[in-house]
């Protein structure tokens, strides 16, 4: 048994609509006299004409109904891929892989000796040689690519929507589970569809180099035994069958696993835009260099695009390598920063520091049409009101062929218009006076325009130019600056409203921390039993933030409270001595008068006569008693404040504090009734 269930992944796009709400559209369409404005009836429409209108009706149907057009449902199906059957195409792939390893060592040879030549001659044949060779492993991996898009190509010979969903369901398998065992080490930064980005720690081990007995070395990269060792135990065959007798086709079973990580870097510095969107991550958009500065790879920007504003490529090419500037970030945005304002401040001067003709190639837009111009229909675009606008003062000849070179600016008339109706192509300003005026005015929808008018400066929309140039300044500078909690280094161009909500809750001081921060390293002398033992003292939970963290005898502590001598005389102070700490505290007491200290010469026998003289006396006792009170509470904070002892500072922010704290608040504070049932 040779096949290998493995799992793929279906997705299918359907109309919300049920199977009667399609029959009764469709018995709509049958009995209407004409079919969305034709003379013809639904059923004299083609096959195929029927289901295009359906199809319309119900997307219409389904907005007003559903609030929605379609819905994507995705099912996780298992299915085989056959050796034998499909044996040609797997020896293909395997057979360009193994020749693409072969032409990257002999990149990686030719490099090392690119450092060692001793002679021009030899540096200039190990440089042409490196180059050949990277040439050609890249061209295999071109190809390889395009293997997998002819899977999935109608038509194909080895056409298999099975091994093309097999293909990618694995891939996508094997990045997430690389990215979690990253995850367990450093931090992830980009997921490529065969590679993932990342930073591990400086003490992770990285590079061995052995020394074998024949006196040549073997390198070893720890990150790809790692992740390999990773990919082997998950991802094996054990039921790989290969032809091993043609004559009688027996296939021998063996355990096969040819996917493989490989080692590129160290680099110095990766740099990853961050979205204009809230919630929304920038995928396969980055740009790496290497420790000498220059630059190792760059992806998905607008400076490797065919067709882009020159003003952002230009933007771009000059702002990533001052990246490396600075030994803080903050040194670092405002370097970047630097070229940001640059830039802004071209756009806002008009460009009145370049010539014309440079004005043009930095802000025009060149694109090529793939296809002819009637082919694109109805379609509305930038490119294809360019090329209908060339073909009026240019003659429609030059439109008939696909391939067409569409050279535009954006203009600020007419005023509310779309982009798609703004761009006017910069060949009119080559053509003569009179053409150039009559086709401004047209395409303006401006008669009114005189002869400064037509200069191209004043027909620039520079707010719209202005906005691009921000958008891309966000993405690379302004917005990873502030998520990075740097203060805006570009304020002229201002953060989006998210953003700012975003940064008001990283730098609140009320927000809630995390528990990590309540703890700490304890120092080797707090942890050490002994001199001579090193097991670290485990305490309780009643015993942290305690004074005492070290090992010995528990100490039990008892606080006796004295009381006050009625014998104290007058206008003294009471030393009280608390036994239970090393340091004496003094606490003072103002003995009321001698006169109220005796209770049974102001006590007076209450009876309805004597009621005012017995009520008279109460008040004397209680204000005395309350005067008093009020300078003991006075007297005992003054001497907690200043005598305060070390075992109550080591108690607050404790457990044994917050009791304290509870403790007195029952004893001595003044209680509230709120409800007497």
């Amino acid at each position: 048994y040779c096949k290998r269930m493995m799992q793929w992944v279906w997705r299918g796009d359907y109309n919300p609509a049920t199977k009667g709400e399609y029959d009764r559209t469709k018995d709509q369409l049958m009995r209407e006299s004409r079919t969305n404005g034709s003379e013809q009836q639904f059923n004299e429409l083609s096959e195929k004409e029927q289901a295009k209108t359906i199809s319309d009706r119900l997307k219409l149907y389904s907005k007003n109904a559903y609030k929605k057009t379609k819905v994507t449902e995705e099912v996780t199906r298992t299915d085989t891929v056959c050796m034998r059957e499909n044996d040609f195409y797997v020896d293909t792939v395997r057979q360009f892989r193994d020749r693409r390893y072969e032409y990257k060592k002999l990149t990686k040879v030719w490099a090392k000796r690119i450092g060692k030549a001793e002679t021009p001659q030899e540096k200039k044949e190990a440089e042409d040689s490196a180059l050949v060779y990277d040439s050609l492993q890249v061209a295999h991996k071109c190809i390889l690519n395009s293997f997998y898009g002819y899977v999935m190509r109608k038509g194909a010979r080895w056409r298999s929507m099975e091994m093309a969903g097999i293909v990618t369901k694995t891939g996508a398998d094997l990045i997430v589970q690389a990215r979690k065992l990253i995850e367990q080490i450093g931090r992830p930064l980009e997921l490529d569809t065969d590679g993932i980005w990342c930073i591990l720690p400086g003490s992770f081990p990285n590079i061995f180099t052995f020394k074998l007995d024949d006196g040549s070395t073997f390198r070893l990269e720890y990150p790809c035994i790692m992740l390999n060792a990773d990919v082997h135990d998950n991802f094996t065959n054990h039921q790989y069958q290969t032809l091993k007798d043609t004559v009688t086709g027996i296939y021998e079973t063996r355990s096969e696993c040819s996917i493989f990580f490989e080692l590129d870097g160290p680099y110095r510095c990766m740099v990853l835009p961050a979205s204009t969107e809230e919630g929304r991550l920038l995928k396969k958009r980055y740009a790496v260099f290497n420790f000498d500065g220059s630059l190792a790879e760059l992806k998905g920007f607008e400076l490797k695009r065919r067709g882009e504003l020159e003003l952002i490529k230009t933007f771009q090419s000059q702002v990533f390598e001052h990246f490396l500037d600075g030994s803080t970030l903050k040194d670092c945005y405002a370097s970047v920063a630097n070229i940001a304002n640059h830039w802004i401040d071209i756009l806002d001067t008009n460009g009145e520091s370049l010539d014309t003709d440079e004005l043009v190639d930095l802000i025009s837009e060149n694109r090529n049409m793939s296809r002819q111009l009637e082919d694109y229909g109805v379609q509305k675009g930038t490119s294809q009101t360019t090329a209908r606008r060339l073909g009026e003062f240019l003659g429609s000849e030059i439109i008939k062929d696909k391939g067409l070179n569409c050279k535009f600016i954006i203009s600020q008339l007419p005023h509310g218009a779309p982009i798609t109706e703004r761009a006017v192509p910069t060949a009119i300003w080559k053509a003569e006076p009179a053409v150039m005026k009559h086709y401004l005015r047209k395409w303006l929808k401006a008669p009114e325009m005189e002869d400064e008018d037509f200069d191209i400066r004043n027909v620039l929309d520079w707010d719209y130019y202005l906005e691009r140039l921000n958008n891309t300044i966000r993405k690379i500078i302004t917005i990873p600056a502030a998520l990075q909690k740097v203060p805006n280094p570009v304020p002229r161009v201002p953060h989006p409203d998210w953003l700012q909500t975003t940064v008001r809750k990283m730098n609140d001081k009320y927000k809630q921390r995390s528990i990590k921060n309540m703890f700490g390293t304890a120092s080797d002398s707090k942890t050490l039993l002994g001199k001579k033992e090193r097991t670290p003292h485990l305490l309780d939970i009643e015993d942290f933030q305690g004074k005492n963290t070290g090992p010995g005898r528990p100490i039990v502590h008892s606080t006796r409270r004295q009381r006050r001598s009625k014998t104290i005389p007058p206008n003294k102070e009471a030393m009280v001595s608390d036994k239970s700490n090393s340091e004496n505290e003094a606490e003072s007491f103002s003995a009321p008068d001698e006169k109220d200290s005796n209770p049974t010469e102001a006590r007076v026998k209450l009876s309805s006569d004597t009621l005012p003289e017995w009520l008279k006396k109460k008040k004397e006792l209680w204000r005395a008693q309350r005067e008093d009170r009020r300078k003991r509470q006075y007297s005992e904070q003054q001497s907690d404040a200043a005598n305060i002892s070390k075992r109550q500072k080591s108690a607050i922010g404790s457990m044994e504090g917050y009791i304290r704290s509870a403790a007195e608040a029952l004893t001595q504070h003044e209680w509230h009734i709120i409800e007497i049932r």
